[in-house]
């Protein structure tokens, strides 16, 4: 008899039909959020690899010292990789968010070693991830949003601006997120450098493709000045999620990045990131991916990205009315409207993205942001091209759906929304959303355009409020818990 509550074959079944509701994570029909090389060899060795380390507690190498020993590898891998010399320390993390969140507290820690006061400042272009404003909130640094141009460009000069003796960081992306912009790292990092500033490159995205894409300015450990990067092993290190690099260039500073206190009871806790406790898992898949592929097998996977995103990038020039934002570096890219039309032959990338999900494939909608305009995000991967030519087919099929179809208006929508009274309430955030059709606790409406529309016409703080009471209510509990 077994001493189970429920026969594990039933559970897994379970398991399976909620799975069938989700995105498909596999074939190159999601092009954003998930990074699949296209070989399923490589995704049975993750899961051979992080299933033998699956009781492991990453917490204590001095206990599993195998856990020392990957992490070593790929730390060095992920050193020589962008030119750091044996200065280069690091840490694997579980997540881009978390290595962000430690070269803020790194900085922090160390402007205030070298007699910093106050409150320190965060110095970040708009096109930044959001990451290090959570970090910023999170540490209690003041953020300084330097503004960015409509293609995504942030000015030298611009930075150079904000400097001043209660900077504690200035952030760099290579590429940024939204518009795939390889901000103006070597000058960002001489004009810091400076002033003893130090500069982190957020490479989370770009750092295992960027070594390998031609004909690029030094973005990396290479630049003087440089003084943190962190590069993301779940995106195009193909590994599963969550699983990170944070490089910091010497010993001395990196050991900011640690917790350790002997003063209670328990054993010493000596943290070098802020989980306590973590899987083994994704540490073992990223190891055992990253031997397998060797250089050459990374270069084979970036190299069929290029060739997607060329292909991708000369279609929408070629489809009226769309036009890719600013000169995109790497395996993405944001697409906008073409403003040089006339409005009939304009389409709008919201539209256009609902558009071709009917059509098969996923994209990313992103809500205007100061100069930057809507836009809509594409991630490219070693199996898009795979499907290319029906990609293509769908990007300009979409187009052709929805030309002419203005911009998505919530203004009707916002003469629902209460006077400004305070903080809303969980009942009322809900009722407001339900007042916008959207049901608090149930699926998102098929067509995203209006949902995004609500979001750029609500002030930001509203908007953030009804977006997590939204999110919040996606996983409470419900009559039928069990």
């Amino acid at each position: 008899m077994s001493d189970f509550a429920v026969d594990p074959s039933a559970i897994l079944d379970e398991l399976r039909a909620l799975r069938e509701h989700d995105a498909p994570t596999h074939g190159g029909r999601v092009l954003s959020y998930v990074y699949d090389p296209g070989l399923a060899e490589l995704d049975e060795l993750a899961a051979d690899a992080s299933r033998l380390m699956q009781p492991v507690n990453g917490l204590d190498p001095t206990t599993f010292g195998s856990v020392a020993a990957l992490e070593r590898d790929l730390v060095g891998f992920v050193r020589d990789l962008l030119h750091g010399d044996t200065d280069v320390v690091g840490t694997v993390t579980t997540g881009g968010t978390e290595s962000c969140l430690l070269a803020v507290k790194t900085a922090r820690d160390a402007w205030a070693a070298a007699g910093g006061t106050g409150t320190a400042r965060l110095v970040l272009p708009a096109t930044g991830h959001a990451a290090f404003r959570k970090a910023a909130h999170y540490f209690g640094l003041t953020l300084d949003v330097v503004p960015v141009s409509a293609e995504g460009v942030v000015a030298v000069a611009d930075v150079e601006a904000r400097l001043g003796p209660d900077v504690a960081l200035v952030v760099v992306s290579a590429p940024s997120y939204p518009v795939a912009v390889l901000d103006p790292v070597s000058a960002v990092a001489e004009v810091a450098a400076a002033r003893g500033i130090d500069v982190h490159v957020d490479a989370c995205l770009g750092g295992l493709v960027l070594p390998f894409w031609p004909d690029l300015p030094a973005w990396d450990l290479a630049v003087p000045g440089v003084t943190s990067i962190s590069a993301d092993l779940h995106k195009y290190g193909y590994a599963p999620k969550g699983v990170s690099v944070l490089l910091q260039r010497g010993r001395d500073r990196q050991r900011l990045q640690y917790f350790a206190t002997t003063s209670w009871p328990g054993y010493p806790v000596v943290n070098p990131t802020i989980l306590g406790s973590r899987s083994a898992g994704p540490l073992a898949a990223a190891w055992a991916i990253r031997r397998a592929l060797g250089i050459s097998g990374f270069q084979t996977l970036v190299d069929s990205t290029r060739r997607s995103t060329g292909a991708i990038v000369e279609t929408v020039a070629g489809i009226e009315g769309l036009r890719v934002l600013g000169n995109p570096v790497g395996p993405l890219l944001a697409v906008a409207t073409d403003p040089t039309v006339p409005p009939p032959a304009r389409v709008d990338p919201h539209h256009w993205a609902d558009a071709v999900r009917n059509l098969g494939f996923v994209l990313q909608l992103q809500p205007a942001n100061g100069a930057i305009g809507s836009t809509t995000h594409l991630t490219v991967t070693p199996v898009t091209e795979r499907v290319l030519p029906d990609l293509l087919a769908a990007l300009t099929t979409g187009a052709d759906a929805v030309r002419g179809t203005p911009h998505a208006d919530a203004t009707p929508l916002l003469g629902q929304l209460p006077p400004s009274a305070g903080p809303l309430d969980s009942e009322t955030a809900a009722a407001i959303l339900a007042g916008f059709g959207i049901g608090a606790g149930g699926p998102l409406p098929d067509a995203l355009a209006p949902l995004l529309a609500i979001i750029e016409a609500t002030p930001p703080v509203l908007a953030e409020r009804l977006l997590t009471e939204l999110l919040a209510r996606l996983v409470e509990p419900g009559a039928g818990y069990h």
